[in-house]
């Protein structure tokens, strides 16, 4: 690590800790050469995969895009931007940990409609239309039917929270 103060090839660390929730390494360094010190950051840098779409054409992975995409679905719902962050982090990590060099925008497009469906369904209705190109009311009925089944699956799979009354 060169000295941004004086350019020299050589400094000393310092100091080292965990930052950014424990995806950064922050460390404390000193110059040999005129003695200042200065804070880097180390981060893993996992290479997003390209996008395949439907037509066969591939394109740099977008998180802007995804964001606006999840911004547009929610907009004027209950959703803090808290929440639309967290969704974001949540599929890029999930394309990260698949280690591939290019995903379908199909796979993309589920995990976006998979965190909407939690967050609000409404937005996930509203996304599905669009993603799906919903051609008449019967399939946003269709649609909605899925939904409430899916609810229903969720709900019997759970554990009580207070015992049956007898």
């Amino acid at each position: 690590m060169h000295c941004p103060f004086c350019d020299h090839g050589e400094t000393k660390v310092i100091d080292s800790r965990l930052a950014g929730e424990g995806r950064q390494i922050r460390r404390r360094r000193e110059c040999l050469a005129c003695g200042e010190r200065f804070t880097t950051f180390e981060t893993a840098e996992l290479v997003m995969p390209r996008v395949v779409k439907r037509d066969g054409a591939r394109e740099p992975f977008d998180e802007a895009k995804l964001r606006n995409g999840l911004v547009r679905a929610l907009e004027k719902r209950p959703v803090s931007m808290e929440a639309v962050e967290a969704a974001v982090t949540r599929i890029i990590h999930a394309l990260q940990v698949m280690g591939e060099r290019e995903v379908a925008s199909r796979e993309v497009g589920e995990k976006v409609m998979e965190e909407l469906r939690r967050m609000d369904e409404v937005a996930y209705v509203r996304f599905a239309s669009v993603y799906r190109s919903f051609q008449d009311v019967t399939e946003f009925h269709d649609e909605i039917r899925r939904l409430r089944e899916l609810g229903e699956r969720d709900t019997r799979s759970q554990l009580p929270l207070l015992p049956e009354d007898p």
